[in-house]
């Protein structure tokens, strides 16, 4: 008889466990929300170890503003040179390039394929995810180590409480199973550290992604590598 009863027991424990274990799992699928529309900023720090500024120098202080709506995304770096913005187009996947600094004002299309040609070097990252957290803008962040193709590394913290659904607005973190909140990237020679600092998820509006009539010099991707080429 307390042989029988022992097993029965067994078998109850066992049940409850796997309960345990889905309704674990069921809140977590439930804690997600997928990233359809926000507004998204993050803080820059850029540390050069030089006593005399640089030019790196000017940009510590950034802000990056990252503006999505379903599959349309407009990144925004903004400093005390000027604004560069990427927009992606989410219906054709072409991508903008707006440069404004000062009287220097350049517009520069490329294709889907250019856009994965500039960014070639971050194909095939491989993410190794650590036990170790932190809160950021009040979301529970994972560490995890990104391994580039060249074998350099980068950390990056992500939340898996949001997943955006165009992930092509942050080439390096695509194949995160979340949003980046922390993560690093070279700059030359320095290191440059994104943090998030608010996600707003008021709707963007749609005027974010239009491209202005005038007033940009307009060049195509294969006439700004020749420039750089020359």
């Amino acid at each position: 008889m307390n042989t029988l009863i022992g097993n029965q027991m067994k078998r109850v424990l066992t049940i409850a466990a796997m309960f345990a274990g889905l309704t674990v799992f069921s809140s977590t699928l439930f804690a997600q929300k997928k990233l359809t529309e926000a507004t998204i900023s993050y803080d820059i720090v850029i540390n050069t170890n030089n006593s005399t500024p640089q030019g790196a120098d000017m940009l510590d202080g950034a802000v990056s503003v990252i503006y999505l709506k379903g599959n349309s995304s407009r990144s925004e770096m903004i400093s005390s040179l000027g604004t560069q913005s990427t927009i992606v187009d989410g219906k054709t996947g072409s991508v903008t390039i707006l440069k404004d600094y000062g009287e220097q004002k350049y517009m520069i299309s490329m294709t889907p394929d250019n856009w994965k040609q500039s960014n070639r070097k971050y194909e095939g990252i491989t993410f190794t995810f650590e036990n170790e957290f932190k809160t950021i803008a009040g979301y529970n962040s994972q560490k995890a180590t990104g391994k580039l193709a060249d074998g350099s590394t980068f950390t990056v913290y992500f939340t898996r409480d949001l997943v955006p659904v165009n992930k092509d607005f942050q080439y390096l973190n695509k194949n995160l199973p979340g949003l980046a909140m922390q993560y690093e990237a070279n700059m030359g020679k320095q290191k440059v550290t994104y943090t998030v600092s608010s996600i707003n998820f008021n709707p963007v509006p749609a005027a974010k992604f239009d491209l202005p009539k005038s007033g940009y010099r307009t060049m195509t991707y294969e006439e700004t590598l020749r420039g750089a080429s020359n």
